[in-house]
């Protein structure tokens, strides 16, 4: 019966963490799910309190760090307008700090330039630094240092 118990405390701390995503109580529960197995087993209070906080260490100081870790990265593609940034294109109609057109990735997009006394000349190659909204923020290609 006392399986029953650690798959209900399990439970509740999966809820627990569903609701505040600090990792730590998803790995208490994994202790409990782990303390449950020892008692469908049949080890007596003693183990099962030990299987459970042998897991719960475990789980708190090798793998949360891990996850943690994992978790703190950028994703490794950019999608959307992100994809740009970074990317080349070419002015189609002169950019200047208010207006201007690019081609990107074979779109076409509405530019401005990156330096606000800068105009583009239809034709210049140029960088693209940042994405503001349906707008690339360029700067010439040549001008880079």
């Amino acid at each position: 019966m006392a399986w029953i118990v650690w798959l209900v405390l399990a439970a509740a701390l999966g809820v627990v963490e569903f609701f505040t995503l600090s990792l730590i109580f998803g790995m208490l529960a994994a202790a409990a799910l782990v303390a449950a197995l020892t008692a469908g087993l049949g080890a007596p209070l003693l183990v099962q309190v030990l299987a459970f906080a042998a897991a719960a260490v475990a789980g708190l100081l090798v793998v949360r760090p891990i996850a943690r870790r994992h978790l703190a990265h950028p994703p490794l593609t950019r999608e959307g307008s992100d994809a740009l940034i970074g990317r080349t294109g070419v002015v189609l109609q002169q950019v200047t700090a208010m207006q201007g057109l690019v081609k990107l990735a074979g779109e076409e997009w509405s530019a401005r330039s990156y330096d606000e006394h800068q105009v583009i000349e239809a034709g210049t190659m140029v960088d693209v630094l940042e994405i503001d909204g349906a707008t690339a923020v360029v700067y010439p290609r040549e001008l880079l240092p």
